[in-house]
């Protein structure tokens, strides 16, 4: 979302004499909700939008002119990684990669240095330094509650050689073993899934209404409609179901590891 539309929502809120929880009070919303608005970290959804005008005696502005989903948002993962240090839960599924906060060092560092255009060494060190730095967030015991759902063929294409590769999923291993993450595995038996298409991030918030990120190539989209997100949802639940349980997950990754390590 520009940040355009943001700054003059501040700026109607201001005319009208109004603090963000006023007009949080107001609009049936929450005051971090307005501050991200504001901030252009997020996009209020159509109702929010109507709601905002009535409120700020607007006409129709904020909702004609709200971001839609099919806006150009190739850029859009920063506020959607600001979001994820904020989530209390966070689902991930995975297609081709391992998800970022899961990523160890030398796969994040495989993973950027095969950017087209190419990185600088420069540009891949503080690529890779941003990437681990989200995974902070699974330093902290039980929040947000992870959840990583892979398809087979992010564990089976060997990314940065079998080396890299056994060490990254022995990390994944590690954090479920621990009990720091759930992780289910959708088997390649299966063919067909409902999260075929793209990766997919489902986050919710103590206080926020939950969005979704979806990724494909060179486009990165970040939902904040409830009913794409509600359809989000139910599409990760739908593959969720076909994956293995977690037990039968782990035996995939530590064969998968161990296949891996042979071959180093």
């Amino acid at each position: 979302m520009s940040n355009t539309y943001g700054t003059w929502l501040k700026s109607q809120r201001e005319a009208a004499g109004l603090t963000q929880q006023q007009l949080a009070d107001i609009t049936l919303m929450t005051r971090s909700h307005i501050s991200h608005i504001e901030a252009g970290r997020r996009m209020p959804s159509e109702e929010d939008a109507r709601r905002l005008d009535m409120a700020l005696g607007t006409g129709n502005v904020l909702a004609s002119f709200r971001p839609r989903d099919d806006d150009d948002l190739a850029d859009y993962f920063g506020p959607a990684r600001h979001l994820e240090q904020q989530a209390t839960m966070i689902r991930e599924f995975a297609l081709s990669f391992i998800p970022g906060i899961l990523q160890t060092e030398a796969y994040a560092r495989a993973v950027l240095g095969m950017a087209f255009p190419p990185l600088s060494p420069a540009e891949c060190d503080k690529a890779v330094v941003a990437r681990l730095n989200r995974a902070q967030i699974l330093r902290e015991p039980t929040s947000p509650v992870v959840w990583a759902l892979l398809d087979e063929a992010a564990l089976r294409r060997p990314i940065g050689g079998a080396g890299v590769m056994s060490e990254q999923l022995d990390h994944i291993i590690g954090l479920t073993e621990s009990r720091r993450i759930r992780t289910h595995v959708i088997p390649l038996s299966l063919g067909f899934h409902s999260l075929l298409e793209s990766m997919l991030t489902l986050m919710w918030f103590e206080d926020q209404p939950p969005v979704a990120y979806s990724e494909g190539l060179r486009v990165g989209r970040l939902h904040d409609s409830p009913s794409v997100v509600e359809a989000l949802q139910s599409r990760y639940a739908l593959a969720l179901s076909d994956g293995l349980p977690q037990d039968e997950s782990l035996a995939v990754l530590k064969a998968t590891a161990k296949g891996y390590r042979g071959h180093g």
